[in-house]
């Protein structure tokens, strides 16, 4: 097959942000785009020559046409080996544990994670290295100045390949091996959990829900959790991944996954509900009447891991990103295990696992993860969930309420102030950074300052610094509150505020969370001059 060498000229906005390049569709769509982006990864790419690699998405609208793509410029890339999930499909935390264990030198991750899809919505490109992990930012940077100066691409001619058809094609010198997208996955599961045991908690009766929302995990849960374990038919809803994912928000959080939360809080409630995003990487999870924050579900399992076959050993320590909350520490503490605050971004966690530092990991957005691969896992999540549930025999509420009870509980929520005009945003934390020498001793409502910062990060293994990371307000009543800008979207820029503040007495761990952070909202709001400088007198999303 010929190898056409098509001639092109650059974009300017191809610069990937942490979670890959995210854009709208319609801008993927225009010629020469998709193909400008993914030269500029493969030529950016050491030894591709005769290498494997992974290609996958979440099944949202343009990711079988990108594949195509993919795959024929793959080929005309010198690869030689190229493994891709049916139809196109691969979740991401599947997709690193396929680069991992066939030692691929990495792969190309479609989606935009948690984002709307459909033709107006978005799409997202990112590439995941050998260890399965996002690609680093000097990875990223160089992808960026090469995509700047690209001047032709590389595609072989070829017809598309069938993606509906396990097996091998040839396509020019390379081999495309369309794989089971599940298989390999859920193989690494049953290393990790105690199968058996969970399969005798569904035939106790137990009962659960698990809302795939129409998005790349629903073949995966079936798979595992009805066809492996035993959960009743029926037990996983919006199984079938959806180009629009349904018209449902793929993100797993109690305003999008209301369905799941109306049945969680109903009369009839399951006895534990769960729900995972676009790409199959993040995870909520529901008690009966009990919304488990993810901060607090990190923690929680950072208390029980050892219980699940795959953990006996213990945890060489936890990590999480700096916005979410400090149970975690909290545990470590107690465990005597090492944890570590890095910036959001699972590219900060793999350096740590790859040293053997940390041995689980969780971001305040949902994302909860192990060293099993390099990248969050929603149904990873659920699964050691389960398997605690049955190690310990209690209800899912009861467990949180006895984790709050032994360490204490940080009430947390997160304000979204999303698609603010990106100068405003900009001009709001310039301003606050400005403030920062000037609060410490300032009293705002009941609360007085006692630090604030700028977060700066230096990773422990390799020393390098990564910094403005997100504005941190610490009080001395055991409060904080954290800004930053989300590079997660794809218009406008979202302002997030993270609030929280730690209760130790059991008396006070059913109050409602908005009035325990209240003042804590309050403060922000008056410190950061959030109203006047946005516009906005109240978030656009409360989690």
């Amino acid at each position: 097959m010929a190898i056409n060498r098509v001639p092109t000229t650059p974009f300017s906005d191809q610069r990937p942000g942490t979670s890959g390049l995210r854009k709208k569709v319609t801008v993927f769509q225009q010629p020469r785009y998709v193909e400008n982006f993914i030269q500029a990864i493969f030529d950016t790419v050491d030894g591709a020559e005769g290498a494997t690699l992974v290609i996958g998405g979440d099944g949202r609208y343009f990711n079988e046409t990108v594949i195509q793509m993919a795959l024929k410029m793959a080929a005309a890339n010198g690869f030689a080996r190229i493994l891709v999930g049916r139809r196109g499909l691969l979740s991401t935390p599947a997709a690193s544990c396929v680069i991992r264990k066939h030692k691929a030198i990495g792969g190309l991750v479609l989606s935009a994670s948690h984002n709307p899809g459909g033709p107006d919505g978005d799409f997202g490109i990112k590439f995941n290295m050998a260890h399965g992990g996002p690609a680093p930012e000097s990875f990223t940077e160089a992808v960026f100045k090469r995509a700047s100066a690209m001047a032709e691409y590389r595609i072989v001619d070829a017809p598309d390949v069938d993606l509906g058809r396990l097996g091998e094609t040839r396509l020019g010198d390379a081999t495309v091996q369309v794989i089971d997208p599940v298989a390999d996955y859920a193989e690494l599961m049953e290393s990790l959990v105690d199968f058996q045991r969970i399969s005798e908690l569904f035939r106790s009766g137990f009962r659960m829900r698990f809302d795939a929302l129409s998005a790349v995990t629903g073949p995966y849960a079936k798979a595992i959790l009805e066809d492996r374990l035993g959960a009743p038919a029926g037990t996983v809803v919006n199984a079938e991944p959806k180009p629009d994912f349904g018209g449902h928000h793929p993100d797993p959080n109690p305003v999008h996954a209301h369905d799941l939360m109306d049945l969680m809080y109903g009369p009839d409630a399951p006895d534990f509900g769960a729900a995972s995003d676009g790409d199959g990487d993040r995870n909520m999870i529901v008690a009966p009447g009990l919304f488990v924050t993810p901060s607090d579900s990190l923690a929680i399992l950072t208390a029980h891991a050892h219980l699940a076959p795959g953990y006996q050993g213990g945890l060489t320590g936890v990590a999480r990103s700096m916005p979410t909350s400090r149970a975690a520490d909290r545990v470590a503490a107690k465990l005597g295990i090492r944890s570590y605050e890095t910036p959001t971004g699972w590219k900060f966690f793999a350096n740590l696992l790859d040293a053997g530092l940390i041995t689980l990991c969780g971001e305040e957005s949902a994302g909860t993860g192990s060293n099993h691969i390099r990248e969050k896992d929603g149904l990873w999540a659920v699964l050691l969930w389960l398997d605690i549930l049955a190690e310990i025999k209690k209800p899912a509420d009861q467990i949180v309420r006895d984790h709050w009870a032994s360490y204490g509980r940080d009430y947390y929520s997160r304000h979204d102030y999303e698609d603010l005009d990106t100068k405003a945003a900009n001009d709001l934390m310039d301003k606050l950074r400005g403030k920062l020498a000037t609060l410490p001793g300032q009293r705002f409502g009941d609360l007085t300052v006692e630090h604030c910062d700028d977060f700066s990060y230096t990773d422990p293994v390799d020393g390098s610094v990564t910094p403005r990371q997100g504005i941190r307000i610490l009080f001395k009543e055991d409060a904080r509150a954290v800004f930053r800008l989300s590079g997660t979207g794809t218009s406008g820029a979202t302002l997030r505020v993270y609030l929280e503040r730690f209760e130790p007495d059991v008396s006070r761990h059913d109050l409602a969370v908005a009035d325990v952070l209240a003042p804590v909202a309050n403060a922000a709001n008056e410190i950061a001059d959030i109203v006047r400088l946005t516009g906005r007198d109240a978030p656009s999303v409360i989690t």
